[in-house]
């Protein structure tokens, strides 16, 4: 986190907070709108990866303030900061759906290697150990996904 102490952060981990914030917001949308012979399977499974999301919307802001940064939190700086890109509501089919979640967990999972990285160059041993616990769950997600998506 290398942003000016008290000043909004411009930084990866801000990056990476305004993308979870969308991308709760976009997982939500796929949750409701999934149709389709395996909708029960992929409802519940948005809703696992959207819980996990918000946790670590909370964590990573926390982690923010522990370092004395400000965390974004106007919505429009945080869609405006992130690399994913919302949907409008529609019903979605489930390959359709499983597709979209596995291109946002690709890009979160830059995202975070970012971060992860940027913590360790500066010595920050607690933030680089929590993105790396955001980075096998990111490896695990994607193997399921990939594991989905194959016919």
């Amino acid at each position: 986190m290398t942003c000016e102490k008290n000043a909004v952060c411009g930084c990866p981990a801000a990056r990476y907070l305004s993308s979870l914030f969308v991308w709760n917001a976009k997982l939500h949308n796929l949750h409701w709108n999934v149709v389709g012979r395996a909708f029960v399977q992929v409802h519940e499974y948005t809703e696992k990866v959207y819980d996990e999301v918000f946790e670590q919307y909370d964590a990573v802001a926390e982690a923010m303030k522990m370092r004395g940064k400000l965390p974004p939190v106007r919505v429009a700086d945080l869609a405006a900061n992130s690399v994913i890109e919302e949907l409008d509501s529609a019903e979605r089919p489930v390959p359709e759906v499983v597709a979209e979640v596995y291109a946002d967990m690709q890009k979160m999972q830059k995202l975070a290697e970012e971060v992860r990285a940027a913590a360790d160059g500066r010595g920050d041993n607690l933030l680089a150990a929590q993105f790396d616990e955001y980075l096998a769950w990111y490896a695990k997600q994607l193997w399921f996904l990939s594991a989905m998506l194959k016919q």
